[in-house]
């Protein structure tokens, strides 16, 4: 999960004056939201099958299921086939309605702008890509642990990090507890880095494994940031012809 405070609007201007963008056609985003609610209402994990049973029955069901699509860092790096997948389907698979609405939130926030500055087809590979490294790099240095990891919130923080870079003036409202949550419009380049504090601070704190896994949340976002900025922070370089000289100027 991303983490307690949420955002809800956002807008931004790029490209010529005057040209303002608050929403535009994203379906990998709106297709991703989509696809993690529909597994999830159909998993053990949204308790509204009864195929699943319900206490002892229902729980066991869970953990089996998370052990199945999740990241299990002690069985990844045994060189199952299997095994490997399983960063790439966590992403998929969330362990709460919590979870799964904190990290859908987040997603329909970031998504929507961050994939129509990258394109469909590269910010799928970029989501895909970078959820499956962040969740890669906690395994590896939990690769201890036999506890099982989900949800998309390496992805997504991956999206976080993409989104500052490429918006860093975009205006968020954001709910924080400590100002007893109330709406506060603040710059992109103020809120995000000031998550990431967030999520430093309790990955330090994080010392009886796994839980939320703030490590991933890091991971994905350092990715998502250097991504963006190798990807667009370099301005393609056009070198002016000469201009012709004026009728006129022609020297005989």
């Amino acid at each position: 999960m991303i983490g307690n405070w949420s955002v809800a609007r956002f807008g931004t201007r790029f490209g010529r004056a005057g040209l303002t963008v608050l929403r535009s056609p994203a379906p990998v985003t709106y297709g991703l939201i989509t696809l993690c609610c529909l597994l999830f209402l159909i998993g053990p994990a949204a308790g509204l099958s009864a195929e699943y049973g319900s206490g002892e029955g229902l729980l066991a069901a869970q953990r089996a299921y998370f052990h199945r699509w999740g990241v299990v860092p002690a069985e990844l790096f045994e060189g199952a086939p299997r095994a490997a997948l399983t960063p790439a389907t966590a992403l998929f698979v969330h362990g709460s309605w919590v979870h799964l609405l904190g990290n859908m939130l987040f997603l329909y926030v970031f998504g929507v702008m961050t994939e129509e500055r990258m394109g469909r087809v590269q910010f799928t590979l970029f989501y895909l890509g970078c959820g499956y490294l962040a969740l890669l790099g906690y395994a590896a240095v939990n690769d201890d642990s036999t506890q099982s990891l989900v949800g998309a919130s390496g992805a997504i923080s991956a999206v976080l990090g993409a989104f500052l870079f490429l918006f860093p003036g975009a205006r968020v409202t954001s709910l924080l507890p400590f100002l007893l949550f109330l709406p506060l419009r603040f710059p992109a380049w103020v809120v995000l880095p000031f998550w990431v504090a967030l999520q430093w601070v309790a990955a330090g704190r994080a010392t009886q494994g796994p839980g939320v896994a703030y490590l991933a949340h890091l991971v994905g976002f350092g990715l998502g940031f250097g991504y963006a900025w190798v990807r667009f922070g370099r301005p393609t370089r056009v070198k002016a012809a000469p201009a012709p000289a004026p009728e006129g100027e022609n020297q005989p």
